[in-house]
């Protein structure tokens, strides 16, 4: 390229984002646990409503989501007018740091948070920065010991990609009542719906000004190939994102599929029961193989190790099985994967897998 055409700062100090394996050369049977995917999937009633929407594919989408954000305010009790929504819980949160965040500012987050985090300040100009964690927890009194007057957003994710792990509504508090004046709690509830009663900080953003949560369709919903996501805030953040947000930025089909899935209660509540029974069971069975991990509130668990050769070691195996997992060695945990629960069937099939690795079959 020209020498005179070059991107902004920061861009080239992005590191590309890897997502999770979908095939082996060579393997037709293929297990993929790689990415946190429902593998229950979407609704009936959530598929009806995609064909439906087929019919109207000549039209331009609404622009203002008006339905799907009725849906959202009738299932979670929030507030619509304060109900933002995006391409994925990711594009919120790329537009947040777009809002609110540039050169000479300061975007904070923990040690193994999601990767898109310090992708999202340098595409924005800011400096990430890194906080560690303590035993794979996000620790409060170390976030807001890395908040300066440049900090003008934090991320957490709560429950969190990808140790599993979470803090209490106490906590969050006191991490919102600590922060300085200018810079925005953003709370990350991509894993939110599969812990029960879990309302992922919608009362803190009600009383406050500087708390801002985000949700997708993507996990328990089943929806990750429609590319829907949410958050809930103030009011003046609301109507900044939808300032620079595309006009037309979801399709009509993900708009009927997102407002159907949220409205189908019953089988969100079912893959919620589904996930939790069969992430306990793999965590304990594992456990037994010597394969420790954190109690998980996601829809994933993050084994781990003696060290990232057996880790290494182990996902060969798995791979030579047929299985694919997450390596999490760009996260900071080189000795860890994180597996996907899956169903019954592919739970017993890692297990097993790992078992024959571990010697004990």
């Amino acid at each position: 390229m020209a020498d005179g055409i070059q991107p902004q700062p920061g861009i080239l100090d992005i590191a590309l984002y890897k997502g999770g394996d979908a095939h082996l050369d060579g393997v037709s049977n293929v297990l993929k646990l790689s990415s946190n995917e429902n593998p229950l999937g979407p609704s009936d009633a959530t598929r009806e409503a995609i064909v439906r929407a087929t019919h109207d594919l000549h039209r331009y989408p609404p622009t203002d989501h008006a339905k799907l954000r009725a849906a959202i305010a009738e299932v979670w009790h929030v507030d619509a007018e304060r109900v933002f929504c995006g391409v994925g819980s990711g594009d919120v949160l790329k537009l947040l740091a777009e809002a609110y965040a540039g050169p000479g500012d300061e975007v904070v987050f923990t040690e193994h948070g999601f990767s898109m985090y310090p992708i999202y300040a340098h595409a924005c100009g800011a400096t990430p920065v890194v906080v560690p964690e303590n035993e794979r927890v996000v620790d409060v009194d170390a976030v807001l010991a890395a908040c300066t007057d440049k900090t003008k957003l934090v991320f957490i994710a709560n429950p969190a990609n990808p140790t599993g792990t979470m803090i209490g509504s106490a906590e969050v508090t006191r991490l919102a009542e600590g922060l300085p004046p200018q810079a925005l709690l953003v709370l990350d509830g991509a894993y939110a719906e599969f812990i029960d009663g879990f309302d992922a900080g919608k009362a803190l953003v009600d009383a406050r000004e500087n708390v801002f949560m985000s949700r997708t369709f993507s996990k328990i919903y089943g929806l990750g190939g429609m590319r829907v996501g949410w958050g809930y805030g103030p009011q003046p953040i609301i109507d900044v994102l939808n300032r620079i947000r595309g006009p037309f930025n979801l399709s009509s089909a993900a708009l009927a599929a997102a407002e159907a899935a949220v409205r189908d209660t019953a089988h969100t509540e079912k893959c919620r029961i589904e996930n939790a029974k069969w992430r306990d069971w793999l965590a304990n069975a594992l456990a037994e193989l010597g394969v420790p991990s954190d109690t998980s509130t996601a829809n994933f668990i993050l084994a781990r190790f003696a060290d990232e050769a057996e880790a290494t070691a182990c996902d060969a195996h798995l791979r030579a099985n047929g299985i694919i997992v997450r390596r999490v060695a760009g996260y900071g945990l080189p000795h860890c994967l994180r597996i996907t629960i899956g169903d019954e069937s592919a739970c017993r099939r890692v297990a097993h897998a790992i078992a024959q690795f571990k010697g004990a079959k």
